[in-house]
Order: C-alpha cells, then sequence, then structure tokens
C-alpha cells in the first residue's frame, strides 16, 4: 500500500502575515527600548517603528480594508478573514502604540533630558527668555507661512492632507464679531444651532519648517528644543482675532495610498501613475492619531468629517508622529551618544593600479555592503559611460537616490552615443515620483527607456555592459540584492556579484531581451529568473534535499531573506522538515511558518536579526549531496516576487566566493546581540549569551571588511579572506 502523501495546507501551520509584520517592528521596538544601544540609536529606532506603521497602514491595512468594502470574505492562508485581521490588527497596533509612548516617555526622554537634550512639552516649562524667543520665532518665520482655515455654512470642512500635522481648534466668536458679519450686516452666528455656536478651524503645521526649534539656553548647560506645533498652540489666537479660542489639539490623519491602477485599461502607464498620485491625498481616511488631552467636542467634529471608526481612532500620549526623532538625531554635539559611524572598506580584490574591466576578468568580485564600500557599482556604469570600447549599457532601477550618480553616468553615456537601455520601474511604491522624474531625464538624454512591464513590478538587481574587445565581445554583468541606491547602500546589508562570465552575459541578455522585447528564452545556463521559473528551482532543490534525507544521507537548507510568506514553499519546508532536513531560515520580517509543531517543524528554526544596518540581502544555501549550492538574488520568498514580479536569483561558483558567502551565514547564526529566535507562540526572544563572548554579526562584518582592506601580497589571494570562526 502507498504511503499517504502528507498536506501542509492546514491554515494553523501558518501565522497570519499582517500579524507577522506588527512583531517585526515590535522587534524594532525592542532596540529602542534596548539600554545597551547607545542613546541616540534607540531615538533613531523609535522613530523607525513610527514610519514603519504610517506605511504599513496606508498600504495593508488600507488594502485590508478595501477588501472589507467590497465584502470579499475570504480566508488568508492562516484561516482569518479580512474583517478578522482588521480586528486583530487594531487591538495589536493599539498596544504597539501605546508601548511605544509608555517607552517614550518614561524611558527615552527623562535620559535624554539627563545627557543635557531637554525636550520640553508646553511653555510653563520655559524660562521668560526661553518664552519670547519662541513667541519671536512665530511672529517672524511662522507666522506669514500659516494659513488657518475655518469651517462654516460657506466653508466646507478643508482638505485634510495625508500625513501632515495639523491643529485642530474650536473658536467662539467675540461680541463684537468678525470682519465678515460687518461687510455683509449678517450675523452668521445667529444662522446656527445652540449645539453649533463653536466655530471649528484648523491651520497645519508647516513642513517646510523644522519640527522643533532649539531655544536659547541662558546660563544653563545642555540644548532645549520645543516642537513646532507648541509654538503655534500658543500664539494660535493671533490667527483668529475675532475669537475666542477654546480648545486646540494637534492631529494627523493616514489615508489609503495603495494605488489602484488597471493597467489593461491605461494607454499610458506613465500618465496613469500620475493621475493616481494625486488621488493620494483624496484616499479614505483610515487613522486619525490625536493627542490624548483633545476636547471631546473636538474630536466628534473630526470623527465625523473623516468619517471614521472608533478602533482607527489613537489617543497618543505624547507628540504625534514620532518620526521628527530622525531629524533630532542629526543635532551636533551629542556624538559620544551614537554609534560611530563606519567608513566602508575598499574592495580587497580592485586595490590595484588596475582597471575594473581587467580586474573583473581575472574572477567574479563579491561585494558585501555596507562594509564594502558601493563606489565599484557607480564606477562599474561610470567607467563603461566613458569607455570608447563599451558599446551598449542595460540596467534596471527600481530605487536610486535623489542624486543618483548612477542615472547621471547612464545619461551620459547616451550622450557619448552609447546604446542605453533602462527599464525604471515606475510602480515602485512611494518612490513613483522620483522614478517618473528620473525616467524622463534619461529620455531626455537619448536612453531607450522602459516604463516596466504590464501587470508586473521589475524588481531584479541587474546590469550588462557589453564591450568590444581583441578577443571579441566581452559581456559585463553586475548581479545585486539590493537597489542601485548609493545612499541606501549606506544602510542596508546587501550582496553584489561583477562578473564577465559568458554564460551568465548570455543570460543578462536574454532578461533584457525579454524585458524590451517579451523574447521568452529557451533556456537559462545560470540564471534563476522570475515569475515562470523561479519557484518550480525553488520547489525542486528544497524537494532534493527531502529526498536525500530520507535516503539517510545529510540534508540542509539555510535561507536568508527578508519575508517568508509564499505557502507553496513553506508547504515544502515542512516536508523537507518531516523528512528530516535541517533547516535554518534567517528572516528579517514577517515569517508566516510557524516552528515547534510536532512532526512537521520540528527540523525548522527561524532567526531575525535587527541590528544598525538594515538586513536586506537574499541568500540560499543547499546542502546538495556535498556540492553545496549558494545562491543570491533579489527575491524573498513570498507570492508576489515569485509570482508577480521580475527577479533574479544568481549562483555563486566561485569556490572561494562561495565559502565566504557561506561564512557570512555562520556569523549570523553566531550572533547573540542583535539575533531574536522565533518560538511556536509566535514570539520573538533574544539569545542566551551567558558564558558566551559577546558577538554582533553586523559589527564582525565592519571589522573584517577594514582587516581585509590592506594591500595584498598575491593579488591572486587577494579575492577573499576567511577569518577564523568566533
Amino acid at each position: 500500500m502507498a504511503e499517504e502523501q502528507k498536506t501542509y495546507d492546514n491554515p494553523e501551520y501558518f501565522r497570519n502575515r499582517e500579524l507577522s509584520w506588527v512583531s517585526f517592528n515590535e522587534r524594532i521596538l525592542g532596540e529602542a527600548k534596548d539600554r545597551e544601544n547607545a542613546l541616540f540609536e534607540r531615538m533613531k529606532f523609535m522613530s523607525i517603528v513610527s514610519s514603519n506603521l504610517d506605511e504599513f497602514v496606508m498600504v495593508r491595512v488600507a488594502s485590508l480594508k478595501d477588501m472589507v468594502h467590497t465584502n470579499y470574505e475570504k480566508p488568508d492562508l492562516a484561516g482569518m478573514t479580512p474583517k478578522m485581521q482588521l480586528k486583530e490588527l487594531s487591538a495589536r497596533i493599539h498596544e504597539l502604540v501605546q508601548s511605544q509612548y509608555a517607552s517614550y516617555n518614561r524611558s527615552l526622554v527623562p535620559a535624554l533630558d539627563k545627557i543635557g537634550l531637554h525636550l520640553v512639552r508646553g511653555y510653563e516649562k520655559l524660562t521668560a527668555e526661553q518664552a519670547a524667543f519662541a513667541d519671536r520665532y512665530f511672529d517672524e518665520m511662522v507666522y506669514p507661512v500659516l494659513t488657518p482655515m475655518a469651517m462654516d455654512s460657506a466653508r466646507p470642512f478643508p482638505l485634510i492632507r495625508n500625513k501632515t500635522l495639523n491643529i485642530g481648534a474650536l473658536l467662539s466668536k467675540k461680541e463684537e464679531g468678525d470682519w465678515l458679519s460687518k461687510a455683509t450686516g449678517k450675523d452668521r452666528k445667529k444662522k446656527k444651532n445652540k449645539s453649533a455656536e463653536l466655530e471649528f478651524a484648523t491651520v497645519q503645521v508647516p513642513s517646510v519648517l523644522s519640527r522643533f526649534v532649539i531655544l536659547p539656553e541662558g546660563d544653563k548647560a545642555g540644548t532645549t528644543v520645543i516642537l513646532l506645533e507648541e509654538i503655534i498652540e500658543k500664539n494660535i489666537q493671533k490667527l483668529f482675532l475675532s475669537y475666542d479660542v477654546v480648545c486646540t489639539c494637534p492631529y494627523r490623519i493616514m489615508r489609503n495610498a495603495d494605488l489602484s491602477i488597471d493597467e489593461d485599461e491605461a494607454a499610458d502607464l506613465l500618465v496613469e501613475i500620475q493621475k493616481q498620485l494625486k488621488k493620494r491625498q483624496w484616499g479614505e481616511v483610515i487613522r486619525l492619531e490625536v493627542e490624548d488631552r483633545v476636547d471631546k467636542r473636538l474630536l466628534k467634529i473630526l470623527k465625523n468629517e473623516f468619517e471614521i471608526r472608533e478602533e482607527d481612532i489613537f489617543s497618543i500620549n505624547g507628540p504625534v508622529d514620532l518620526t521628527f526623532l530622525m531629524k533630532l538625531y542629526s543635532l551636533e554635539g551629542f556624538e559620544s551618544y551614537k554609534n560611530q559611524p563606519y567608513t566602508p572598506a575598499q574592495v580587497p580584490a580592485l586595490m590595484n593600479e588596475d582597471d575594473l574591466f581587467t580586474n573583473i576578468r581575472k574572477g567574479d568580485i563579491l561585494l558585501h555592503h555596507p562594509y564594502h564600500t558601493f563606489d565599484p557599482v557607480v564606477d562599474f556604469v561610470r567607467q563603461a559611460a566613458k569607455d570608447p570600447d563599451v558599446l551598449a549599457i542595460k540596467q534596471t532601477l527600481y530605487r536610486v537616490s535623489g542624486n543618483s550618480p548612477i542615472v547621471a553616468a547612464l545619461a551620459q553615456a547616451a550622450e557619448n552615443g552609447k546604446q542605453v537601455s533602462v527599464l525604471v520601474e515606475l510602480k515602485a511604491r512611494f518612490d513613483e515620483e522620483n522614478n517618473i522624474a528620473w525616467a524622463k531625464k534619461l529620455e531626455q538624454a537619448g536612453c531607450h527607456v522602459i516604463y516596466g512591464l504590464l501587470g508586473l513590478k521589475t524588481h531584479s538587481k541587474i546590469t550588462l555592459v557589453v564591450r568590444r574587445e581583441e578577443t571579441g565581445i566581452r559581456r559585463y554583468v553586475h548581479l545585486g540584492t539590493g537597489n542601485y541606491n548609493d545612499s541606501t547602500a549606506k544602510l542596508y546589508t546587501d550582496l553584489g556579484l561583477l562578473t564577465c562570465d559568458a554564460k551568465t552575459g548570455e543570460d543578462a541578455t536574454a532578461v533584457f531581451n525579454m524585458l524590451s522585447g517579451y523574447s521568452e528564452p529557451s533556456r537559462w545556463n545560470k540564471l534563476i529568473v522570475a515569475p515562470l521559473w523561479m519557484k518550480d528551482r525553488f520547489l525542486f532543490m528544497i524537494k532534493m534535499e527531502e529526498e536525500n534525507a530520507k535516503k539517510g544521507q545529510k540534508a540542509k537548507i539555510i535561507a536568508k531573506m527578508n519575508s517568508l510568506c509564499d505557502p507553496a514553499i513553506i508547504a515544502a519546508l515542512y516536508a523537507a522538515s518531516a523528512a528530516g532536513v535541517k533547516i535554518d531560515l534567517i528572516v528579517r520580517g514577517i515569517c508566516c511558518l510557524k516552528t515547534g509543531i510536532p512532526g512537521v517543524s520540528e527540523n525548522i528554526t527561524v532567526h531575525s536579526i535587527v541590528g544598525n544596518f538594515l538586513e536586506h540581502a537574499r541568500i540560499f544555501y543547499f546542502y546538495s549531496n556535498g556540492y553545496e549550492e549558494v545562491y543570491m538574488g533579489s527575491a524573498d520568498w513570498m507570492p508576489r516576487n515569485l509570482d508577480k514580479r521580475v527577479e533574479i536569483v544568481f549562483p555563486v561558483e566561485d569556490p572561494k566566493l562561495k565559502e565566504d558567502v557561506i561564512h557570512i551565514l555562520k556569523i549570523q547564526m553566531s550572533d547573540n546581540m542583535k539575533r531574536r529566535l522565533l518560538l511556536p507562540d509566535g514570539s520573538y526572544e533574544k539569545i542566551d549569551r551567558r558564558g558566551k563572548t559577546a558577538l554582533s554579526a553586523q559589527e564582525y562584518f565592519c571589522e573584517e571588511a577594514a582587516a581585509r582592506a590592506v594591500v595584498p601580497k598575491d593579488p591572486l589571494d587577494s579575492r577573499v579572506f576567511v577569518p577564523a570562526e568566533p
């Protein structure tokens, strides 16, 4: 009788994606609370919690609300309907925000106060000199910028823009009346019901001014700052001279920012996205934040006008929107309370007099950012733009910096007469406007620009340089796990590979032909490409480890990624685990897989590293009966990456480079300072390091990169240096 095939689609085997994301943000908050971190780094993490939550609410929570509005009731892989998810998310997010502000008020602010950074709330805590300075600042700098907006029968409730900070006020008209009543001879107040005698007004806190104002200290030491909204509230009477201000309170709203584009009906994707971007300011209000001291009458007006439910109102015990802490981080004079700035090291393989193309011909070069400088990636395009032997440059751009040297180099290459083709992904969320601007600039320079693909996002990170040499045409390729963004390359951990391998170059050409001409290659030599081929390849490799385990052979999988929520991949991992495959997963954020399920996931461990740099690299290791296959790439194990995006995963074949990537995984698995372990109940716990030498993988890689950055005695030995394991 054939063995019964066990299935792994039981909802009890999966964790809800959105709740898993909340757990990730809780881990970030954990870094803000961790007293072992430098004080200003804790402040930075506190800001990141808020900015992350903003995006999550505007996109993921908004998407669930859209589902509820359309009566979509299909449960997710964990068996939760959209309504169930929203209810649970509301409770968890309220708990998160409450915990965040409790830490802010009880721990962060007092600690900052002790070191001389005083965050004052309220004028009553200011000296006479400071109060006078704040008032002058309002009169000279703030008042001319403000636009007070009242609401009455002639003036409807104004448009409140997404994510802006505003101050709401209730006003009572003075006996002598206002200028409009005098001019028209009509007392507007008489037309109102008694219950509506108080009038509502609002003013936006100008984002063009700093959110915080540094006050004079007089004879005292330290730095005192007050938030801009406090100064405006104190002086708001000057905006409504014909009224008495009854009460004021800061508030902020989140709108649905998930773009809805019917690409089949969009004749011009560029124009359609530009239209949709404007609609973000008009989207449904899905979250209202107010300080908890808000007057009930004022709150009722906001609630009614925004048509928002009680569970979507957040009463904040402190300043609304803590993202200002990221700007506060840049204050000078507190360097001893920040991590020492890290200067990326040079790449050993490039520390010689040869040009970049010559060095690549010596052998594949591994880049590990931000520990290695991002300069070789920029120089790859810059040198290609100037090199008279370079015939063509092709590149995908998903997110680039505001003043991108890579875009400038591509434009220069086109102006130099080279064939330049660039796919600019217009649908990169919250980078749409930036990417539209760059796409137009590239077109003006003479580049052939592809505005993404119909129905798919192009998330792959690939650059192809075609060069004419004595031996014929040679193709140079850069493949990476992260964006071509020189700014985030200093903050995100990513990996890249520079190669002139002929088979890889052939695949790279096929990728760009696929993107520009929709031609499907007959085969791939080395690259694994989504959406048509990647998932099946991963499932095949996981299955091979399962089969080896069933034969009694050693079987192991190590996978590092940002998120894991693809049900087919998770089911395959469960099957492999049940067969005896040892599986170690390093998942920074969302993880829908559950550990510790008897007979299902007992051989799986899940780890998450949250540190000073954002873990962003994707690495996939398969023991493969001793051959040890190693891959890197742009894709997470998520349905959107495997089924709805153009992604590239590529093999690391050079034995020394392969050893180096495995070494990276080993060090991360040895981290006992920033690594957390996923428990069966869904919580994460820090690694117990009692009796062990403290090891932070990120700090280790910083030191390792600096140690490697010495002039090598033998150039052949410069490509890889593997230190002794800790």
